[in-house]
């Protein structure tokens, strides 16, 4: 009873709760006018008629172009209205020209070494071509001169960053999607107090709503007062507004700029598996020592700046070549970030390329399937071309609405030879890509539509790096603890299992 008062009364409900009042006073406004008054009524049917025609012709995703034609048609009267309102994936102008007058601010210190270009493209011009696409268009350079560490489970990645994290002398960031106190944020928050005592700057970001129900609100007061320097990302308003739809998914920490963080693990305790949410959580992360944490460097400041525009110092973060002369490595390494405040789909189209390219194998971790048909397409193409592609995802879900929209792909992926494993011991949440021997990603960029195209995001590209060997001996390893998916598996399901699932695919993209 008190789990149920203090859910009742948490910030979330509240908001929530105060949003979806905004919204129904909002529609019974328009109905109420659009009843007494014929040419109002007439103006919101025109208003939804233009609506439609606006989506046809938009250069956009067809499945998302079709999630919203259906309620536009469907409720004439304030159907256009809630797409003028929600229908943007660009986000509101403020946050949009905030992002661009950010980035202008940083790109004259993403400089890209020509020799290292070149040098790749000699190599292998398919991953060349990969590479220029994420230098000109995530404005990421890409590097050599970099260590990198393939980390996984949580338990590990959470071993190396506090042993890091102890070690800083300069500057710590960390921007994470979700906290919550516990035995993995305690240990991190107890590090980051010691660390300011000793004269370190510390910086500490997270996102609103993925804290909402973790984290007090306005907890960053409470770390100010520890001497961290903190923010939340698009704090949590209870008023109706696009901008809520833009999340900061990304999870990266920086260390002293020379050691870098990221993937798919969070600073809570399901993701060490200090305590078991949806059985054996299985996570990955990527540990970057050297050149290439520039990039990640960059990235927070961009979104940190986002927050809270400043005149920053960038060069002042940016380490010695002397610092840098120990890192050596192997292979390329190219962090990257994908907004949702422009017409790239950065994360998507470096998945596609990996897929499209592969000559051997493709193996990917992914905790959703909710995806486009493009997506879709070049992983059947790829099978059917003799690709072998392996896809491993959850067997225990965590939201039960997505993962029967996963499952609603597997008939479509196995009849075209795509090889599909759930994770039986429990969550399968890496963000994984490995192809060849040679290409692969590691990140936060789900397969699904909130990740490719609504939230901020981030991944690291590689060729031939040493964390491309461990990821695919891990993956391997992984397939021992997974159920096969097979045809006779998809068809047991009842009548109003597949129509939630065809329902639930129509609106997919607004999930």
């Amino acid at each position: 009873m008190t789990k149920f008062f203090k859910l009742l009364f948490s910030r979330l409900v509240i908001t929530s709760l105060l949003i979806i009042i905004q919204l129904i006073v909002l529609m019974f406004a328009v109905v109420k006018v659009s009843n007494y008054f014929v040419y109002f009524y007439a103006f919101f049917v025109f208003l939804s008629i233009a609506a439609a025609l606006w989506v046809i012709n938009k250069p956009d995703n067809p499945a998302y172009k079709m999630a919203w034609l259906i309620p536009i048609l469907l409720f004439p009267i304030f159907g256009g209205l809630f797409y003028i309102i929600f229908g943007n994936k660009r986000g509101s102008h403020d946050l949009s020209d905030k992002i661009h007058e950010v980035y202008e601010m940083t790109n004259p210190f993403m400089v890209q070494d020509p020799a290292v270009m070149e040098e790749l493209k000699e190599k292998d011009p398919d991953a060349y071509k990969q590479a220029y696409y994420l230098e000109k268009y995530s404005m990421a350079p890409i590097y050599k001169n970099t260590e990198s560490t393939y980390l996984s489970p949580g338990e590990v990645m959470f071993r190396h960053l506090t042993e890091e994290l102890r070690k800083a002398k300069k500057f710590i960031f960390m921007e994470y999607c979700i906290v919550a106190h516990g035995l993995m944020f305690d240990t991190i928050l107890e590090i980051l107090e010691q660390k300011v005592k000793e004269g370190v700057e510390v910086r500490f970001m997270y996102d609103d709503i993925g804290c909402v129900n973790n984290l007090p609100y306005k907890y960053y007061e409470k770390l100010r007062k520890k001497g961290i320097k903190a923010q939340a990302f698009n704090p949590f308003q209870p008023y109706l507004s696009i901008r809520m739809n833009n999340r900061d998914h990304r999870k990266i920490c920086v260390i002293d700029g020379t050691v870098g963080f990221t993937g798919g693990i969070n600073l809570a305790d399901e993701y060490i598996n200090a305590y078991e949410k949806y059985g054996h959580w299985k996570d990955s992360s990527i540990m970057l020592k050297g050149e290439a944490v520039w990039n990640l460097t960059l990235m927070f400041l961009q979104m940190w700046n986002l927050g809270c525009l400043e005149d920053t110092d960038y060069i002042r973060f940016k380490p010695a070549k002397e610092e840098l002369a120990k890192y050596s490595g192997t292979g390329y390494v190219q962090p990257f970030g994908d907004i949702p405040l422009d017409d790239e789909i950065a994360g998507e189209n470096t998945y596609i390329n990996i897929i499209n390219n592969a000559e051997e194998y493709v193996y990917i971790n992914t905790p959703y399937i909710v995806v486009d048909n493009e997506m879709i397409s070049a992983l059947c193409l790829a099978a059917k071309n003799g690709i072998d592609v392996r896809i491993v995802t959850p067997h225990i879900m965590d939201k039960w609405f997505v993962h029967v929209l996963t499952q609603s792909y597997y008939p479509q992926l196995i009849d075209a030879g795509v090889k599909v494993y759930e994770y039986t011991p429990g969550f399968m949440h890496s963000k994984t890509f490995v192809s060849d021997d040679k290409v692969g990603v590691i990140g936060t960029i789900n397969l699904d539509y909130r990740s490719l195209y609504l939230h901020f995001e981030c991944g690291v590209w590689m060729y031939e790096a040493t964390a491309l060997d461990e990821l695919k001996e891990d993956f391997l390893k992984t397939l021992e603890l997974c159920q096969a998916m097979t045809k006779e598996d998809t068809k047991k399901t009842t009548w109003y299992e597949r129509a939630c699932r065809s329902l639930l695919r129509a609106f997919a993209p607004l999930l």
